[in-house]
């Protein structure tokens, strides 16, 4: 009798998960009927080591969301050198061994989903938030060469600037804003980052890494100036065929 394959999801208040309705679409479609997707809604990040404790010979890999990214590592035996730079994890493979490994696969949905809309004068970014996702949009924006602030309610040092700080000259030369925050996922439709949207021009780019709703106050107020604006489905999809594979690599 073949083990049953347990993945899943670790978060908090995690029932809307995009992951466990992904990958449990996925496994009917391959007819993986020895696999299955769960949520491992955690109250606090030191509760992770119970999710072990009965099935530890079934969980074969976990993705990590909102607000463990930045603070799983310390559970996990080894770390791959990218999420490590990042400082951050959302992906863990199980191997037979036991051993848990971390890695981050935000970076390459975020870099091969914003990669076809980037325009020559996309030079430089804001990226609002500072959780576990911005690092990962950091990361890429590092690799793609592209400039970026990260913008916070209250700046800790010279990488941060506060909302109340942008003006239309930050505007006029940050042509490209990514919201890593979660303001205005619903059912907090309502919300959105506190930017000055009147300075936004047809040569901003809006990214939103929230897909629900598929278009955020945030990326609405962008279009309605011109702005190019994209949700994060398909960075979400992408990350997840990551890891996906490294799961199974």
């Amino acid at each position: 009798m073949n083990t049953k394959k347990i993945f899943g999801l670790v978060g908090k208040n995690i029932a809307y998960s995009f992951s466990r309705n992904y990958f449990s679409e996925k496994f009917a479609k391959l007819n993986l009927n020895n696999c299955s997707y769960r949520n491992f809604d955690l109250d606090k990040i030191e509760d992770f080591s119970a999710i072990f404790s009965e099935k530890s010979a079934c969980i074969f890999g976990l993705n990590v969301t909102i607000p463990y990214k930045e603070k799983v590592g310390v559970f996990l035996d080894e770390i791959d050198q990218d999420a490590t730079n990042i400082g951050a994890v959302n992906t863990i493979k199980i191997l037979p061994s036991g051993i848990k490994k971390g890695y981050n696969t935000d970076v390459y949905g975020f870099s091969k989903s914003i990669e076809p809309l980037l325009k020559e004068h996309h030079k430089k970014a804001l990226i609002l938030g500072t959780g576990g996702a911005s690092k990962a949009v950091a990361y890429a924006f590092d690799k793609l060469g592209i400039q970026y602030k990260f913008v916070s309610r209250v700046p800790k040092n010279d990488t941060q600037i506060s909302y109340e700080s942008i003006d239309a000259s930050v505007l006029n030369t940050h042509t490209l804003l990514v919201n890593c925050s979660p303001l205005g996922t619903s059912p907090e439709v309502h919300l959105c980052p506190d930017i000055p949207y009147d300075f936004l021009t047809n040569k901003h780019l809006l990214y939103d890494l929230i897909y629900n709703p598929s278009e955020t106050k945030f990326l609405r107020k962008g279009k309605e100036k011109g702005a190019v604006v994209k949700n994060g489905l398909q960075m979400l999809e992408l990350q997840a065929e990551k890891s996906w594979e490294i799961w199974n690599s």
